[in-house]
C-alpha cells in the first residue's frame, strides 16, 4: 500500500513525457509545459525522454517493492 503512491508518480511521468514527446516531435513550435527552457527542441525532447526514463523505473521499483512485500505477509 505504501508503494502506490510511487507507482501513481512513475506512471505520470510516462504519460506527460510520452505525451509532451510525441507532441513536440509533430510539432517542433510547441513545447508544452517546457516553453521557458532554454535549449530549444533538443532540450525539450532530452527532458520528456529523461521524465519517461525516470517514471517507468520508479513505477517499476515500486511495483516490484509491492510484489515482494505482498509475498512476505
Amino acid at each position: 500500500m505504501k508503494y502506490d503512491a510511487l507507482q501513481t508518480l512513475g506512471v505520470a511521468l510516462v504519460v506527460l513525457g510520452g505525451q509532451g514527446a510525441i507532441r513536440q516531435l509533430v510539432d517542433h513550435a510547441d513545447s508544452g509545459l517546457l516553453g521557458r527552457l532554454p535549449g530549444g527542441f533538443a532540450a525539450g525532447i532530452t527532458v520528456y525522454v529523461v521524465a519517461v526514463a525516470t517514471g517507468a523505473i520508479v513505477a517499476g521499483w515500486a511495483r516490484g517493492k509491492a510484489k515482494a512485500g505482498e509475498r512476505r505477509s
